[in-house]
């Protein structure tokens, strides 16, 4: 967990030190005061990126150099350095050990929870295959090659789709290779919305009052049971109309994790409450797979999450982020009806 961190020229922040300790710390203070961009480079020092922008946008406007220092609880020093006149002007330090990126072993598990996050509930299954994958990169450090070998495969065979004129033996080896890597990433897709659809109903029940059965399920295009076998031969079948197309239509770049309240589809007729409810109670399952993955619990990074939660769904989630350490902003202080065990950051004073 994070001791303290602070802030030299990094977004908003001139020169800043936070201390922040176990269990909650709520940050409070008006709109446009810096809460946000403060959860931001608490995410960006644990996984070594922003959620929302480039790393020449991370330091202050007019500046040429931003930095973060932070102390863990375990007495680990980490530095990350940001100067843009250098040609790669980003590096870490941990422990003296300086390092160009954080990767998997170096990563602290982190879950965010942000205003546009309810649209995972409602909005389009790009926002859900994002959701999925930000957790098994998280959990598994093969993962992340998975997806972006895939990603450069279907850039090769779009590139041939378009241009239209080539030789069934150009595109087939790209099938081939779509169909194998596309087979793992969906088992471990699949793997996880099971695994959530396990608990999902269960959490959803203690932050609400209603009656409602929430479910989820993993929407392949082809058949679950030889996954591989049946995307490959779905991109065989309609190679034609691929290329009428100019795109692949087919594979784990276009499917879906659904989301179901009393077996509906929650973007046509779900409350804001609802919404609101669901997407937190993903967001706490998350925190779970992730702790019990790693054997680490993960920080929670919750920015404005209490924000239309009746008294009792606010209560209920105060005691899930109990556990560990969670940074909350508000700008409403009497949201937290119980604050005395927390650490309460007034974002004007610091």
């Amino acid at each position: 967990m994070i001791a303290d961190i602070r802030l030299k020229q990094f977004r908003s922040y001139t020169d800043k030190t936070v201390k922040l300790q176990d269990g909650i710390n709520i940050i409070f203070g008006p709109n446009a005061s810096g809460k946000t961009n403060l959860l931001e480079a608490i995410m960006v020092v644990c996984v070594g990126k922003s959620y929302r922008a480039s790393d020449s946008e991370l330091v202050m406007q007019g500046k040429l150099w931003g930095r973060i220092d932070s102390s863990l609880n375990d007495g680990t020093k980490r530095t990350l350095r940001i100067n843009l006149e250098n040609q790669s002007p980003k590096n870490f330090t941990i422990n003296h050990k300086t390092i160009k990126r954080l990767l998997f072993n170096y990563q602290i598990p982190v879950v965010l929870f942000e205003p546009s996050h309810l649209s995972l509930v409602t909005g389009s299954p790009e926002n859900r295959r994002v959701y999925l994958d930000s957790i098994l990169e998280q959990i598994n450090p093969e993962y992340k090659h998975i997806k972006t070998s895939y990603a450069k495969s279907l850039r090769q065979r779009n590139s041939l789709l378009k241009k239209g004129d080539f030789k069934k033996d150009e595109i087939f080896p790209w099938n081939i290779r779509l169909s194998q890597l596309g087979g793992s990433i969906v088992f471990l897709r699949n793997e996880l919305t099971s695994l959530i659809n396990s608990s999902l109903k269960t959490i959803y029940d203690s932050l609400s009052s209603g009656n409602e059965t929430i479910t989820t399920k993993y929407a392949p295009h082809v058949e679950m049971a030889a996954y591989e076998t049946n995307l490959l031969k779905k991109l065989e079948h309609d190679l034609a109309l691929d290329i009428l197309r100019g795109y692949t239509a087919h594979g784990p770049h276009r499917e879906d994790m659904e989301i179901l309240i009393n077996e509906k589809n929650p973007s046509v007729f779900a409350s804001r409450g609802e919404t609101r409810t669901i997407t937190v109670a993903l967001k706490i399952i998350e925190a779970e797979i992730i702790k019990q993955k790693l054997n680490q619990q993960p920080i929670l990074l919750m920015d404005d999450i209490f924000s239309e939660l009746d008294s009792r769904r606010a209560s209920q989630l105060s005691e899930y982020l109990k556990n560990g350490q969670s940074i909350v902003t508000t700008t409403d202080l009497n949201i937290f009806k119980n604050k005395t065990n927390a650490n309460l950051i007034d974002i004007t004073k610091i």
